[in-house]
Formats: C-alpha cells, sequence, structure tokens
C-alpha cells in the first residue's frame, strides 16, 4: 500500500463527490456509494460483535466475514471489478449448515434478543438485510455480480443461526414471539 493513506483529510469531498477505486468522482448520494456504506456499516456491526466474548468458532467465523466484507468494498468501489467468487457464498453456506447442525428446529418466530451478543449479531443481520437491499438498488443501474448477490443473501442467514448459536452459548434460548399473548381491547 505504500504511502496511499499517509492523508486521510484530503478535502475533495468536500464538494458531496467522492472518489472510487477507478479514479472516477461519483455524488454521496449514488447508488453505489449507499451500497459501500452499507457493506461499511455491516462490517463495523460486526467489528461491535467481534469485540465481545465469543465462542471460538463464532469468531474465527466472522473475522473471516470482515474481510471478505472488505473485498466487497472493493469490488464495489471498482466498477467491473470482481472480488467475490461462489466459493464466498457456498463457505458461508457450509458454516451455516455446521452451526444450525445442533440448534434445535424452529416452530415459532423469534424476535431479535436474548444475550447480548446474539441481540449484536441480529443488530448485524438487519445491517446486512440493508446492504443487500443497497445492491438490488445498485444493481438496477449498474453491474451487480451474482456471487456478491448470493453472499450477502447467505451472510444474513449465517447472521440468524449465529445469533441463535449466540444465545446458546450464553446459557439463554431463542426469544419466541409470542402469537397468543393478551391484546388490548379496542
Amino acid at each position: 500500500m505504500g504511502h496511499r493513506l499517509s492523508k486521510i483529510v484530503t478535502r475533495t469531498g468536500d464538494a458531496g463527490t467522492t472518489g472510487l477505486g477507478d479514479g472516477s468522482r461519483v455524488s454521496k448520494d449514488s447508488p453505489r456509494i449507499e451500497a459501500i456504506g452499507a457493506v461499511d456499516e455491516l462490517n463495523s456491526a460486526l467489528g461491535v460483535l467481534l469485540a465481545e466474548s465469543l465462542p471460538e468458532s463464532v469468531r474465527a467465523c466472522l473475522t473471516e466475514v470482515q474481510h471478505d466484507l472488505f473485498d466487497v468494498g472493493g469490488e464495489l468501489s471498482i466498477p467491473g471489478y470482481h472480488a467475490l467468487r461462489d466459493a464466498h457464498a457456498l463457505r458461508l453456506e457450509e458454516a451455516a449448515g455446521r452451526f444450525n447442525a445442533d440448534l434445535p428446529p424452529l416452530k415459532e418466530f423469534i424476535l431479535p434478543g436474548g444475550s447480548r451478543t446474539a441481540s449484536l449479531a441480529h443488530v448485524a443481520r438487519t445491517s446486512c438485510r440493508r446492504a443487500e437491499r443497497a445492491l438490488v438498488q445498485l444493481g438496477a443501474t449498474a453491474e451487480v455480480s451474482e456471487p456478491l448477490r448470493r453472499y450477502m443473501n447467505r451472510l444474513s442467514d449465517l447472521l440468524f443461526i449465529l445469533a441463535r448459536v449466540l444465545n446458546r452459548a450464553a446459557g439463554g434460548t431463542d426469544v419466541l414471539w409470542r402469537r397468543d399473548r393478551g391484546r388490548a381491547e379496542t
């Protein structure tokens, strides 16, 4: 990287544009920048989760995901560049299968909550869904690779499963939605 990041304050974005990896400039409210920002928010949410005490298998999985998300940002910042391959989404599918194997089947919807770590995983999951929506929006006007779309979809599934795993690791269970709870009469 050399001295690539030696100057952080550049003032080049003061007029409402930002530079892409290919040297072009786009408006800071463009769909591409929205997608890059959503992925960055997701990566930051994972960073907060990784600051917690986690089972080593979960930590290793999420650390790898953080590196992947940095690659996703690179892919988005250079139109036409493809960093993610089918193998990336497959790796997430395999991890989801491993983590899900010991969980009881769901018979009801669950609420985001339980332990702090599970709650943080749910926050990351919802951030992932937002990033996925931003990618779909970007895909209406620019190319978004199929491996990237699949990866983000698989990642939100994995984060849901990890939230369940983390509740159990903390000695708890899922927080079930109660359909039959008392309702106020109107």
